[in-house]
C-alpha cells in the first residue's frame, strides 16, 4: 500500500522528534582545555626530556673529563712509580757500591793493621837485636878497654920486640899490622895484615905477602881461645919470615 505524496507545508519527523543538548560549546570548550594541558605536559616533557638529555651529555662530559683527569693522574702517577723505581734502583746500585767501597776499605784498614802491627814486631825485634848487639859491643869495649890496659906495655915491648907498627885499616875494629925485618935481603920490606875486631871472634881479613890459610887460621883459633895477642903477633910474624925466604 503506497503511501499519501506528503505536501511542503506538512510537518517533518525531525520536528516532532524531541531537541536533545549535546553541549557541543562545553566539550568544545573542555577539548580545548584538554588540548592546552596536552600541549603543556608535551612541552614539559620536551623541556624535561631536554634537560635530562642536557643533563646527560653534562654528566657525560664530566664523566669523560673525571676519566681523562684520572687517566692523567694514572699516567702522573705511573710515571713518579717508574722515577721512584729508578732512584729505588740507583739508590740501591750506590749503596751496593758504597758497601762494596766501605769493605774493600775495611779490607785495607785491617790490612794496613796487620802491617802495621808485624812492622811493630819486626821493629822490636829488630830494636831487641840492636840492644843486644849494643850491649854486647859496649861488654866488648869494656873488656878490649880493661885488656888494653894490661897489654899497652907488653904491646910496646912486642912492637919493638918484633919490628913492627900498628896502623888504622880504615874502618872501625879493624887494625893494620907493618912488620919490617922479616926479608934477610931486604930489612925495610914490609909485610902486613888486617885484623878485624867487630865480634867476639876475630878474623883476619888481608895479609901481603900471602899466606896460607891453615898457619893464618891456627894463629886466629888460639888469639880466640886465650886471647893472648902478643903470642899471636910472634905466630904472624914467624909466617911472613917463612913465606919470605
Amino acid at each position: 500500500m503506497r503511501l499519501p505524496f506528503l505536501s511542503a507545508d506538512a510537518p517533518s519527523m525531525a520536528d516532532s522528534l524531541p531537541s536533545i543538548d549535546f553541549g557541543f560549546e562545553d566539550l568544545r570548550d573542555r577539548m580545548a582545555r584538554f588540548t592546552t594541558r596536552f600541549d603543556d605536559f608535551i612541552a614539559q616533557g620536551r623541556k624535561r626530556v631536554l634537560e635530562e638529555r642536557n643533563q646527560f651529555r653534562i654528566n657525560v662530559a664530566e664523566l669523560h673529563e673525571d676519566q681523562r683527569m684520572k687517566k692523567k693522574d694514572i699516567d702522573i702517577l705511573t710515571h713518579k712509580s717508574t722515577t721512584h723505581a729508578h732512584t729505588l734502583a740507583k739508590e740501591a746500585a750506590e749503596t751496593e757500591e758504597m758497601q762494596s767501597a766501605i769493605a774493600s776499605i775495611t779490607s785495607q784498614r785491617e790490612a794496613r793493621a796487620a802491617y802495621r802491627d808485624r812492622l811493630r814486631a819486626e821493629t822490636a825485634s829488630v830494636q831487641n837485636a840492636i840492644d843486644q848487639r849494643l850491649e854486647a859491643q859496649r861488654q866488648h869495649a869494656k873488656y878490649l878497654d880493661e885488656q888494653a890496659r894490661y897489654n899497652l906495655p907488653e904491646l910496646d915491648f912486642w912492637t919493638d920486640y918484633l919490628c913492627m907498627r900498628i896502623e888504622g885499616a880504615g874502618a872501625i875494629d879493624h887494625l893494620k899490622f907493618v912488620y919490617t925485618h922479616v926479608d934477610e935481603r931486604d930489612w925495610e920490606k914490609e909485610a902486613w895484615f888486617e885484623l878485624n875486631t867487630e865480634k867476639r871472634d876475630y878474623q883476619v881479613n888481608c895479609m901481603r905477602p900471602k899466606l896460607k890459610s891453615d898457619g893464618v887460621e891456627r894463629c886466629v883459633e888460639k888469639l880466640n881461645e886465650n886471647r893472648d895477642l902478643g903470642i899471636f903477633l910472634k905466630g904472624m910474624r914467624g909466617l911472613f919470615v917463612d913465606v919470605m925466604k
